[in-house]
């Protein structure tokens, strides 16, 4: 899998790109259940909604499921990041956004850079965004929604107004306000790409984004791999946060020869 000129002139105008059914929906399907099972690992990697049980977010899901270990590594990932950013790149971040149906809370309007600036003194935006849809994706259970070019307005709030959660900082701690909103909207827009389980959006680490609470009976699970240069590393003047919220491993990594379910599957003959 490589990018072409166009999709790549279209990431960096759009600060995202769709990649339609990039995975199948069986091998969606496999995904999902690895994360099902990692939300039953106890640990500080769950994080749960305000309701004390649902499950909102899961961490480092690569480090507990092979199918993540391999996912990381899948060429129709990892290739077009290498394009986007260097040949050098790591797991900076890895999580799973699961918005259960009936009641999946919203994430607010946010610039992710922002919170690893803030959080981890990360020094510069060389990231990109792996979103995967571990289901399908509609107008009705939440899909992300974007503010397309965004991303070339710099940092619209840099600063954390709130702590909400111990665990990680989350979008409300730098949730932008309405009026730095409703500027952003008239300028640019606002655009929620869907599609079917395996679907991919690439997206910037600039780029505006939020999502809605899901009133819909569906789930909307959304896998999250965030890629960093590996000469951009974080460095934290004091305490650093827990390496299931910031991975530590930054060897560059190098794609697999084929898929990561057949990479699964030949290690399990």
């Amino acid at each position: 899998m490589r990018l072409t000129k166009e999709q790549i002139n279209r990431y960096h105008e759009d600060g995202f790109l769709l990649l339609d059914s990039l995975l199948s929906t069986d091998e969606a399907a496999l995904l999902a259940e690895a994360f099902e099972r990692d939300a039953l690992v106890p640990g500080p990697q769950r994080v749960v909604e305000e309701d004390g049980e649902r499950v909102r977010a899961v961490y480092a899901s690569h480090r507990r499921q092979p199918e993540y270990a391999g996912l990381i590594r899948d060429p129709r990932l990892l290739v077009p990041v290498q394009q986007l950013l260097t040949e050098d790149v790591y797991i900076y971040q890895f999580k799973i956004n699961a918005k259960p149906g009936f009641g999946g809370e919203k994430w607010a309007w946010h610039q992710d850079y922002v919170a690893w600036r803030i959080a981890d003194n990360l020094p510069a935006p060389r990231q990109v965004n792996v979103a995967l849809f571990l289901d399908a994706v509609d107008e009705f259970n939440g899909p992300v929604i974007f503010l397309p070019g965004s991303h070339r307005s710099g940092l619209v709030n840099d600063t954390r107004r709130a702590t909400r959660s111990e665990q990680h900082l989350d979008p409300d701690d730098i949730a932008l306000t309405a009026e730095q909103l409703s500027g952003l909207v008239a300028e640019r827009g606002m655009v929620s790409p869907k599609g079917p389980a395996g679907s991919v959006v690439l997206f910037s680490s600039e780029i505006v984004h939020g999502s809605a609470p899901n009133m819909s009976p569906f789930p909307r699970r959304l896998a999250i791999m965030t890629y960093n240069d590996t000469a951009n590393l974080p460095s934290w003047p004091g305490e650093p946060r827990p390496e299931y919220v910031v991975g530590r491993d930054t060897e560059p990594l190098r794609p697999l020869d084929t898929t990561f379910l057949d990479a699964l599957e030949g290690a399990l003959v």
